[in-house]
């Protein structure tokens, strides 16, 4: 497990000139398959290190990029979310810029796919359709128009929490949506669940912890296992195979 320094790889295309990002790399000789890992909204922050040692352990070359690498969360968070909005930008180009990294890596096998939680949730849902092998949408927003958004993704597994008070209906609106435009796709709506339920502690300022818990933010120890195995096994079917 190491830091990498990606460089200005997607800099001509609008990227992070100083693109960074954390690499976990499974046991053995390889190659194996790549994901490309998108962070909350907190950034590349230990627990995001964590989920991807955890892809790391299942066999995955896990690269978790970091979209604040030009100056951190606080300059970074605005022109970041624009980019979630516009579907278009900065940010689009660092992941593309990760993925291509990975692909070039002879650690990788060449089929990649890509994993987001919270922001990178959505990040994740935007990008799926940007030549990745398989997605994974853990609490993400999802974007305004959202039939052409989702057009032509690659197949996709979600898991959202019902007691996420950020994201009412999210889980039945994307799964109506991928219906309607033929991709495949695995929903689930956690009962007992809500946002970052995926995470294995509290993140954020711990003067804001109160209020993330009325908000229905934070781990649940009872979802997270099985919202792990279905990420696993997507990933397998899709990369693995």
């Amino acid at each position: 497990m190491t830091h990498v320094d990606l460089g200005g790889t997607g800099a001509d295309a609008g990227g992070s000139k100083n693109l960074r990002g954390y690499l976990a790399t499974p046991a053995g000789a390889g190659p194996f398959p790549g994901v490309v890992m998108i962070h909350e909204a907190f950034g590349l922050t230990d627990q995001i290190r964590r989920h991807a040692d955890r892809l790391a352990a299942a066999g995955y070359l896990t690269l978790a990029v970091d979209l604040f690498s030009d100056g951190g969360p606080r300059r970074c968070l605005v022109g970041t979310m624009k980019s979630m909005i516009t579907g278009e930008g900065r940010v689009f180009a660092d992941i593309a810029a990760a993925r291509s990294w990975l692909k070039a890596s002879p650690l990788c096998t060449g089929r990649t796919g890509v994993i987001g939680f919270c922001m990178g949730g959505g990040f994740a849902l935007l990008a799926a359709r940007d030549g990745f092998d398989a997605a994974s949408v853990n609490y993400g927003r999802l974007p305004r128009d959202l039939e052409p958004a989702l057009r032509g993704s690659c197949p996709l597994v979600a898991n959202y929490g019902a007691r996420d008070r950020t994201l009412r209906g999210a889980a039945a609106r994307l799964e109506s949506a991928l219906d309607a435009v033929g991709v495949e796709h695995d929903v689930k709506e956690f009962p007992t669940a809500g946002h970052s339920f995926l995470n294995d502690q509290e993140e954020g300022p711990r003067a804001m912890r109160p209020l993330t818990r009325v908000m229905g933010i934070g781990p649940d120890p009872a979802a997270a296992p099985e919202a792990w195995r279905r990420i696993e096994d997507h990933l397998a079917r899709h990369l693995k195979d």
